[in-house]
């Protein structure tokens, strides 16, 4: 309570200075956080390259035995010297590259990072290793386009000896000088069955729109070890259910009759069963659009490079290569909710009858998923109003590749009241009615892994709730329809298998309540039975609340399949709200994970964090991920182990914490997913949402509130404060999409 108007004065002006400070800060920091930009690419290339001892040569010459840059991106800087400038406005830290190199052109080829400083000039770099300085199988680094340059040609080799087989089977389909009826192939991961080996199951399909969904029943075991191309050699061979040594084997064997021949459907371009083009029967109107999302007077938000105003909001954003998209030091008026939520790993575990299908653990940054950020189509993939953003990366490439339109930020309504009430007189009217619209801002990329899409959203709402979700569609990945195969999938089309499967996606979030000392609790409900203090004859039976406490890394490690908690809340315990509360925020899962494997079981090692829905540990800057891109292909002895992160069983009370969230699904397909599985259903995600960290509701802020009171003529009188009429518009250029990528 003020004493004196003076006092309040003072106040007033202190909050105020305060809030533009920590604004500036916030301003002034985001850069720390700023993707590479191409001078920089190019800058760190050039140095590189200029280092005699590492005999670096260019990333797409054609011989495996070279040295060559696979990857480049931001290396953040350690947290308590990016919040150094954040916090106090100091200087930011050196900006710094993590640049991965694959040494193939020496006795024993490696894989090493380096990180490479300072930019945009660099001039030193050094060796960059993982937690408990684990060694990288060169092995399990990820494939290149020099490497499926060769692998077609093996290909086209055990086409050419298999031509009248493929040939007959497909109805006219070959794997060379084909023209429009063209045979095509998807590689399966992980390359092997322990560390050190890279072993591929090749399937191959037909080269149609869709190709995903349309195997032919021939798959090949292809051992590419070696780095000489020339010595690489087929281990096994599957057609139709049986398998054989060697592709002679077969066409042997074929030949002789003593395999059974299949024949697949006649292909037909008019109906495809994979393209988009529409087909049957649909009642609404063809010549008029569907509703639009319009901005009446323009953006709400700002943007300035990568640091985003909104409605109380403030953020810097990234998205980096290896695993897509990040935001930091998250802010609401003021006061910083999370230092980082970033996305971790996707993976998809397959089953099925084929040796491809059981085989299938894509564990996507093996990929460079944060790489496959396509061009967003507008009015499809975002608002034609959204503010769209250029993305560049640097992987197996020469130079920066410009992904065109890859972001989109935009405003939008969830045509749902964030509130309202309806007052009613019980006679016939009301008292009131009070309403305000519920507006959201959104960030938004998409990586496409091959065959699958994924939709990576952040939305901001102006209650200071975050939700983070991810939205599954593209291709199903298919195999060959055997009976046997229906243990493990659905048959969709002829002889197509849609193959069971479960998406996880594991996300870091590094919470700093009202500061980095933060402490974890688990609220749960319990039943009690008491006399009823009004009627002693008599018991109440009701629900209390049961608190838990969480002091270490273990015990906030919550495993699937157990009982998981009904709230999940972060506080500081220093900190405290108008009525006495610790100031907190608690994670609410949307989510029907499950875990994918038995724990310890060969693969899962190196998904151990697919282990739990939570775990909470210290920060720690040697713990920055819980993946890499290598974990693909090694998954039994991987450089990054998550289970390490909470082995050591560290204090966690009014520490430093770090959420690990767990949030995925099954997916069963079904001819529902011919062409395309679809969105609705398949978002999973997790919101942040304030758990007495505010006095009230902070949407009271917002002035699209209205409320409605009968006058005393029995006419409503409304009261708003945003223009009464809101006016319509709708851009008039024609939609356009070009889609391309390429280097700059």
């Amino acid at each position: 309570l003020c004493l004196t108007f003076g006092v309040c004065l003072i106040l007033a002006c202190l909050v105020g200075f305060s809030a533009a400070r920590t604004r500036e800060w916030a301003h002034h920091g985001a850069p720390m956080f700023a993707d590479l930009t191409v001078q920089e690419m190019k800058a760190i290339r050039s140095y590189l390259h200029g280092i005699p001892e590492m005999k670096l040569t260019d990333a797409r010459s054609e011989t495996l035995k070279r040295n060559s840059i696979l990857l480049m991106e931001l290396h953040l800087p350690k947290k308590h010297e990016a919040l150094r400038a954040l916090d106090r406005g100091q200087a930011k830290p050196p900006r710094q590259a993590r640049v991965i190199i694959q040494f193939g052109n020496q006795t024993t080829p490696n894989i090493t990072e380096y990180i490479v400083g300072p930019l945009p000039s660099p001039r030193s770099h050094e060796v960059r290793t993982f937690k408990g300085k684990k060694p990288v199988q060169f092995e399990s680094r990820p494939i290149t386009i020099v490497e499926y340059d060769h692998i077609e040609n093996l290909l086209n080799k055990i086409a050419a000896q298999a031509y009248k087989l493929l040939f007959e089977t497909t109805g006219g389909f070959s794997y060379a000088n084909c023209s429009n009826r063209c045979l095509t192939f998807s590689d399966i991961a992980p390359r092997g069955l322990a560390p050190g080996e890279r072993r591929t199951w090749i399937m191959l399909q037909k080269f149609v729109e869709g190709y995903f969904i349309h195997p032919i029943g021939f798959e090949v075991l292809v051992n590419h070890q070696d780095l000489d191309p020339e010595k690489w050699t087929v281990e096994k061979v599957w057609y139709n259910s049986m398998y054989f040594d060697s592709v002679e084997e077969l066409v042997e064997k074929y030949e002789l009759g003593e395999v059974e021949k299949l024949k697949l459907p006649e292909h037909n371009d008019e109906d495809l069963y994979s393209t988009y083009i529409p087909r049957g029967h649909s009642n609404t109107p063809t010549d008029i659009h569907g509703p639009k999302l319009v901005e009446p007077q323009g953006h709400r938000y700002s943007i300035d490079r990568n640091f985003v105003e909104y409605a109380g909001w403030s953020f810097a954003y990234r998205v980096r290569s290896s695993a897509g998209l990040q935001v930091f030091d998250l802010r609401f008026n003021g006061e910083r909710i999370a230092y980082e939520i970033s996305l971790q790993e996707a993976i998809a575990f397959y089953a099925g009858d084929t040796p491809a299908a059981m085989q299938t653990k894509y564990i996507d940054a093996g990929w460079a998923m944060g790489t496959s950020t396509y061009e967003l189509a507008p009015g499809i993939d975002c608002p034609e109003i959204a503010t769209f953003v250029d993305l560049y990366h640097y992987f197996d490439t020469d130079k920066p590749t410009r992904h065109k339109n890859a972001l989109c930020i935009f405003e939008m309504t969830t045509a749902m009241p964030l509130r309202r009430h309806f007052n009613s007189n019980f006679k016939g009217g009301y008292n009131f009615f009070g309403g305000l619209e519920n507006t959201v801002l959104v960030l938004r990329t998409t990586s496409t892994v091959y065959n699958y899409d994924y939709i990576w959203d952040f939305l901001f709402y102006p209650n200071g709730v975050v939700e983070v979700k991810v939205s599954a569609t593209g291709y199903i990945h298919a195999t060959f329809f055997t009976p046997n195969g229906l243990h493990y999938g659905t048959k969709v089309y002829d002889y197509v298998l849609g193959n069971l499967h479960t998406h996880l996606i594991h996300y870091k979030v590094d919470l700093d309540i009202v500061g980095r000392d933060n402490s974890f609790e688990t609220i749960d409900l319990k039943y009690v039975n008491f006399t009823n203090p009004w009627s002693p004859n008599n018991f109440i039976v009701q629900s209390k609340l049961h608190r838990t406490e969480h002091k270490t890394e273990r015990s906030a490690a919550f495993r699937f399949g157990k009982k998981f908690p009904r709230y999940v809340h972060f506080y500081n315990p220093s900190e405290k709200n108008k009525w006495g509360h610790q100031k907190g925020y608690r994670i609410q899962f949307n989510s029907h994970a499950h875990s994918v494997l038995p724990k310890g079981w060969r693969e899962e090692v190196g998904i151990s964090w697919s282990r739990y829905p939570l775990a909470v540990t210290r920060h720690r800057d040697s713990e920055a991920t819980s993946s890499t891109i290598f974990t693909q292909n090694d998954p039994w002895e991987p450089a990054v182990s998550f289970e390490d992160y909470i082995r050591n069983n560290e204090n966690i009370v009014n520490q430093d914490l770090v959420a690990w969230v767990t949030v995925g699904f099954l997916h069963v397909p079904h001819s529902e997913d011919i062409p395309n599985t679809a969105t609705p259903g398949n978002a999973v995600g997790f919101f942040l949402r304030p758990f007495n960290f505010f006095n009230e509701d902070p949407s009271l802020a917002s002035k699209s509130t209205v409320i409605v009171r009968p006058g005393q003529d029995g006419k409503p009188k409304v009261q708003r404060w945003t223009p009464e009429v809101v006016g319509h518009c709708v851009t008039d250029k024609p939609f356009f999409y070009n889609g391309t990528y390429a280097g700059v």
